[in-house]
């Protein structure tokens, strides 16, 4: 009867404490995020609007249309350094992601030993034994599952970090494209202006001749021709180095970077921004971030299994030549088999600040993953901001510069008829060269902000 009852004690024991680990086997369940589909603002113009899908759903060959430009991106994702590193932290995780589901397997050993014992005046005995030994832990409170769930979170987090890399490296390598184009549209402006300056140089000499100007018309002219001279030199060294900082990001060594012209870049008139929980939850760094609070709940877990037996079954299988002192010839089998199912009694609070830990990491990783919503979320909007102000100031370049240009006809003819002095005309070219430059670098703007925008809501994945 007292053995029925302690068996029956032990029963009830070890399945109060199944039931009581049940939660160890439950999988991980993504948070409330529901705040995430107010994270757009109310959309600023026509040209944007909410659908199912979101332009970032377009592969980066039909948004990038210049061929150019998809030749250096093809260079960039082949040599990127950060890139390829974040190729080697896949395979890295894919090995641990292995080894985790190795781990359920048995172990095996083979252990071969000799002995020599000698006691008193006898003869020395010598013996040996061979044979293979095998140990396995039976994952009965989900410390191995949560161990392999932990590693295949790490894997999908690694992945998700290579393609916020290739989604980087790619808005990278556009943006400095287009910083190119425009340092070269701003030169060919200022070389326009420049021969119309040699012009007027030339004019002012004539008219100082003629006697209908004096010497310091033609001075200022000459000073004003080498202004814009010096800025052309400057214009020369952005564009080499913006030509270095680009071979940098391709993974090549400094060379010229072939590339179209800022006026042939096409680029959608209208913009889908999609659904902002499907759209923000799936850009890669905040998939990242959820990876991470994934694998520090698995993490928990796993912690939590160490409060509970361990159960291993072990056992093995040998030859030997004998047994004690005596030899026999030929020798024996041994075979042993092992159950052992160990409870933690006392850790000196190791295992409790353990869990204490793994809890704080994986409060941690959920702040941090509606952070990287929030964040995601003001990347959209700044951009969004961008690309509207830049469009609306555009239209503003452009009546201004024609404006302008009407402006420095008028004053040039008027002062070729000695009505107006050189200043006007002076003032004229310069405030029609600053509109110029001002709205190479607003066209600019606006491609940034497309670029920032693509790359904000997660695209250049394909």
């Amino acid at each position: 009867m007292k053995k029925k009852n302690i068996l029956s004690i032990v029963c009830a024991a070890g399945a109060m404490t199944l039931v009581s680990s049940c939660g160890l086997y439950t999988p991980y369940s993504r948070p409330d995020i529901s705040f995430a589909d107010s994270l757009y603002r109310p959309l600023p113009c026509d040209s944007l609007y909410a659908d199912s899908v979101s332009v970032a759903a377009q592969s980066w060959k039909s948004f990038f249309t210049d061929p150019q430009l998809q030749q250096w991106i093809e260079t960039g994702l082949k040599n990127n350094a950060d890139l390829n590193v974040a190729h080697l932290r896949t395979k890295q995780a894919e090995a641990a992601l292995q080894a985790s589901r190795q781990a359920f397997l048995p172990s095996l050993d083979l252990s071969v030993e000799g002995s020599v014992s000698k006691k008193g005046s006898a003869a020395a005995a010598k013996g040996y034994s061979i044979g293979p030994s095998a140990a396995w832990e039976v994952d009965l409170f989900g410390r191995l599952t949560n161990e392999k769930r932990g590693a295949q979170a790490a894997l999908l987090q690694s992945d998700a970090y290579r393609q916020a890399v290739q989604i980087q490296v790619i808005s990278g390598i556009a943006n400095a494209y287009y910083t190119l184009l425009m340092l070269d549209e701003q030169l060919r402006i200022s070389q326009y202006t420049l021969i119309t300056m040699k012009e007027n140089v030339r004019t002012l000499a004539a008219l100082k001749t003629a006697g209908k100007t004096n010497e310091a018309a033609v001075l200022q002219a000459k000073a004003n021709q080498l202004s814009v001279e010096g800025n052309m030199k400057t214009l020369k060294r952005q564009i080499a180095e913006q030509e270095h900082a680009l071979c940098g990001l391709l993974g090549i060594t400094p060379q010229t970077i072939e590339r179209g012209k800022l006026d042939e870049q096409n680029f959608p008139e209208k913009l889908s921004l999609g659904i902002p929980l499907k759209t923000l939850a799936n850009r890669p760094d905040v998939r990242e971030a959820e990876y991470s609070l994934m694998q520090a709940y698995y993490a928990t877990n796993a912690v939590r299994a160490d409060f509970y037996p361990q159960l291993t079954l072990s056992g093995s299988l040998g030859w030997t030549n004998g047994s004690g002192l005596a030899i026999t010839n030929p020798g024996s089998w041994l075979l042993n088999a092992l159950g052992s199912l160990v409870q933690p009694l006392f850790q000196k609070g190791q295992n409790r600040a353990n869990l204490k830990i793994a809890q704080a990491q994986q409060e941690e990783a959920l702040l941090l993953f509606r952070q990287s919503l929030l964040d995601a979320g003001i990347e959209v909007n700044d951009a969004l901001m961008q690309w509207q102000t830049a469009r609306e100031r555009i239209d503003v370049d452009r009546e201004q510069i024609s404006l302008l240009r009407a402006a420095v006809w008028n004053t040039r003819l008027l002062m070729k008829h000695g009505q107006v002095n050189y200043l006007e005309v002076l003032i004229a070219q310069q405030n029609l060269l600053q509109a110029e430059l001002t709205g190479a670098e607003d066209k600019y703007d606006e491609i940034q902000g497309v670029i920032t925008l693509y790359h904000a809501l997660g695209g250049g994945l394909s």
